[in-house]
């Protein structure tokens, strides 16, 4: 099951350099790729907000 970012991000890019396999971009949003992310947790793990969230 992917993460995904909830509207609670507050764009800080910790997740980013976090993710092992890349599957976080950066565009006006932060978005999670849920067909490159394996559902490792970390994101959500170093999220200060609490803005990320199994999906």
């Amino acid at each position: 099951m992917a993460y995904k970012i909830t509207d609670t991000c507050v764009a800080c890019g910790t997740c980013q350099g976090e993710c092992p396999v890349g599957a976080i971009s950066e565009g006006d949003t932060y978005s999670i790729d849920a067909d490159v992310c394996i559902s490792c947790g970390t994101c959500a793990s170093v999220c200060p907000t609490g803005a990320i969230v199994e999906e």
